[in-house]
This record gives structure tokens, C-alpha cells and sequence, in this order.
């Protein structure tokens, strides 16, 4: 049987292996940790999907193995094949062997057939066989590039020759991988030209983690066409309620109420107006996506970026969605998210104003189609508006700015739901009970 590395979030390609807790021989039992991993969103362990000896493994530590990959394969005591534990098929697809479209379109994987079966990808209608699927695992090839392999088979097959001319010329360099983690095919990124420093200059390697960032910044630029809308929004009665409340707020429930849970309450509620925000682009397919899970970006201490997600804000009300965002800032702090924290967002916050920005324009998280940022908080004197004429008045001010995805989201859809948004702020009741 062999054991996979299984997805870990939709923006994540690959992993570094960190630490390989068995040996070539040694005994393993079912869930027994094999190794632990490191991504740029989390740190985590990965466990055997399979009891028995560990017959071979495929990759060594400080390796970098993509998503999918076989890493290592378990002699077990059953004579007969044994399909894979595959973490990333759902049940029904390990039933029929057939991959939901859901499963293919966030990121190319490899599927594992059994040995009686044969599969094809649901959109082409393309069929693969066993030993052409087995060999493109082994290999790290995922099905989106598999769909690349010209065929010589009957109707277009890919045989068993095919792929292995294939691998044999990826090896050598003539072929390059079409396997991206970004929706958009073909995407190209010009190589930087290279630099060499003169003078006084202190040289700093990035670690890991700041290595990953800069590539997935760089390819969210070249796969979303993007534009920043700005607004500002008085939020005088949000700031008047939470120091109204937040004392006795903390006494009752034992959490300290902050802004974000109030923003998120508030982008759930234009998202469920404006449902295209909540989606993503996959080749030339928009994917509304039904469930609303609002990644924030945290600061972690080291200086990098994290977003945790909470999944269903819809579901929270405002003491539950300041569980979960105490609860999500805590774990990325001290280094305790799991992988399933950081899955699955659909649309990301970010709050620059906590380190003094009045407003930015943030890069869109990957696969989503937008992203909003908040600025800080200022008292500014403002034209008041009133039906017994215009007055100037102190109030609590802040800009917002969201960024989003023009190839599928026009300026007017994208400022109507940044003007519904600063709506929502503006007309938060202050008597509001908690």
C-alpha cells in the first residue's frame, strides 16, 4: 500500500519534509505518524493510512514532495492488491472510482485506481488505466497533467509507453511540468534578472516559509487581473458599542471582543448579497462556492503570514465568530494550527490598520477572487449630513480597500459590495444587545 501525501489546502503544491520517524523495515501500525511536514500556511504530521512494514520510502528529509505524491509504500500481511488509502478521494468516489469535479478543479491530483478499475476525468471523458494512473502516481504526475499527455493508444489513450517517454523526457529537462496550483493554465512568470550587491550590504536568506510566500504572491499577480476599489466608512457607532460592551462582554464569556468579529459579521452578510465574490475561476468555469469560510490574515511573530480560516462564519453569530477569531489567532501565534484551520477559504480579510495603515491593496489569496483590507481607525472631522442642514462633527473613520479579480468581477460589482459593506458599518446599531 502506499502512503500519499495528502492535500493540505487549496493554495498548497507541495511540502518540506521536516522529520522521517521510520526506517526502511521498521513496523508501522494505522494512523502511526510517518513523518512530519512543513508548508508555508502550517506544520503538521502525516500518519500511516496502513498497518504493516515500510517496504520503501521515497523521499529523504529537507525534500520538497508535491501534493499527491507517493512517499512511501507499506508491506502489508493481505495477499491480495489493496487500493490506497487515498485521504483525498471522499467516499463515494473510492466507492465508484470516479473523482467528483470538485476534487480536480482546486488542484491537479494524482487518483489511484484499484486494479479492476479504469477512470476517466470527468470533463474530457478521457479514459486512463490502472498501470498508466499507478505509473503517473509513482511519478508525481497529476491528472491535469496527464490531460497534456498526447496519446497513442485507441481513441487517444495514454499507454504505457507514453508515459513512460514522458517521464523519461520530463527527467532530462524537455519537457516542462504543466502542474501549477493556480487555476489559470499556462501561465508564464518572468525570471528576475540577477543582482550582485555592492558595497555595505547585509544579505539575508529567506527561511522557508517567506520563500513560499513570495511565489504565491507573485503567481496570484500573474493569474488574477487585479483592481483595488477603496471606500471610507464612519464607524463611530461600531467603536461607541464595543467600548460600551467589551468589559462585560469578556466577564460573561470569557473573550476579548475586537473589531474583526464585526467585520466578519458584515462581510458575511454582502457575500450572501453578492455571491460571486464568494468563488473562484477554474480554466474558463466559475465555481460559486455555497459555503462562506473567511480566511484572516494574522501576523505571525517571526514576521511571516498566516491565514487562518473559519469555516461557515455564516453559521456564527457574533459571540461564536469571536471564538473562533481568538481561537484561530491564538493557535497561528503559537505555532498550533492544524491543516484543516487553514482550508477551504473562500474569501480573505485582512486588518492593516492594527500596525497604523490607513489603506493598501492587498493581493488576492489564490483560488479566491477577492480580498479585503481595513485601514485604522481615526477621529476626523466630517460633514454631517442631518434633515435640519449640514453640521461638522468628530467622528471615527477608517478606510477600506478591497482588491478583486476583473476577469470575473466588474467595477460596479466591486463597488457595490464595498458600498454595501461601509453601509453595513455605518448603520450598526449602538444599542445593540450582545
Amino acid at each position: 500500500m502506499n502512503i500519499i501525501l495528502p492535500k493540505l489546502g487549496e493554495s498548497i503544491v507541495e511540502a518540506s519534509v521536516l522529520k522521517i520517524h521510520k526506517q526502511v523495515g521498521d513496523a508501522i501500525k494505522l494512523d502511526e505518524t510517518f513523518m512530519e511536514i512543513a508548508t508555508d500556511k502550517v506544520d503538521t504530521e502525516v500518519p500511516s493510512t496502513a498497518e504493516g512494514i515500510v517496504e520503501e520510502i521515497l523521499c529523504k528529509e529537507n525534500d520538497v514532495v508535491k501534493i499527491g505524491a507517493v512517499i512511501a509504500k507499506i508491506r502489508t500481511s493481505k495477499e491480495e492488491e489493496i487500493a490506497p488509502k487515498n485521504p483525498l478521494l471522499s467516499h463515494e468516489a473510492a466507492s465508484n472510482g470516479k473523482l467528483h469535479k470538485e476534487d480536480t478543479d482546486s488542484i491537479s491530483i494524482p487518483y489511484l485506481p484499484t486494479a479492476a478499475q479504469v477512470t476517466k476525468k470527468a470533463d474530457s471523458g478521457r479514459f486512463y488505466s490502472p498501470l498508466v494512473m499507478n505509473i503517473a502516481s509513482s511519478e508525481g504526475i497529476g491528472l491535469g497533467e496527464l490531460e497534456k499527455i498526447a496519446g497513442t493508444g485507441n481513441d487517444g489513450r495514454v499507454t504505457k509507453a507514453d508515459i513512460l517517454n514522458y517521464v523519461e523526457q520530463k527527467k532530462s529537462g524537455h519537457v516542462h511540468s504543466t502542474f501549477q496550483s493556480s487555476p489559470t493554465e499556462n501561465t508564464s512568470y518572468p525570471i528576475p534578472p540577477t543582482y550582485t550587491s555592492t558595497g555595505n550590504t547585509e544579505v539575508i536568506e529567506m527561511d522557508r516559509m517567506r520563500r513560499l510566500i513570495a511565489d504565491h504572491m507573485v503567481k496570484s499577480k500573474a493569474t488574477s487581473a487585479h483592481v483595488t476599489s477603496f471606500a471610507e466608512a464612519d464607524v463611530t457607532n461600531l467603536v461607541t458599542w464595543r467600548e460600551a460592551n467589551k468589559i462585560s462582554f469578556e466577564k460573561r464569556e470569557g473573550e476579548k471582543i475586537t473589531f474583526t468579529p464585526l467585520f466578519i459579521e458584515a462581510i458575511v452578510k454582502c457575500l450572501k448579497k453578492y455571491p460571486l465574490l464568494n468563488s473562484s475561476v477554474i480554466g474558463q468555469s466559475i465555481h460559486i462556492k455555497k459555503d462562506i469560510n473567511i480566511g484572516m490574515a494574522t501576523a505571525l511573530p517571526n514576521g511571516n503570514l498566516i491565514v487562518p480560516v473559519i469555516q461557515h462564519a455564516d453559521q456564527y453569530n457574533i459571540i461564536g465568530l469571536t471564538k473562533q477569531v481568538n481561537r484561530l489567532a491564538k493557535n497561528a501565534r503559537n505555532g498550533q494550527l492544524q491543516p484543516n484551520d487553514i482550508q477551504n477559504g473562500t474569501f480573505t480579510f485582512t486588518n492593516i490598520g492594527t500596525f497604523g495603515s490607513l489603506m493598501g491593496t492587498p493581493i488576492i489569496n489564490q483560488p479566491q477572487v477577492a480580498i479585503l483590507a481595513i485601514g485604522a481607525i481615526k477621529k476626523k472631522p466630517v460633514v454631517i449630513e442631518t434633515e435640519q442642514g449640514d453640521s461638522v462633527g468628530i467622528r471615527q473613520m477608517m478606510f477600506v480597500s478591497m482588491s478583486y479579480d476583473h476577469r470575473i468581477i466588474d467595477g460596479a460589482l466591486g463597488s457595490m459590495f464595498l458600498h454595501d459593506f461601509v453601509k453595513a458599518l455605518e448603520e450598526f446599531n449602538p444599542q445593540r444587545e450582545i
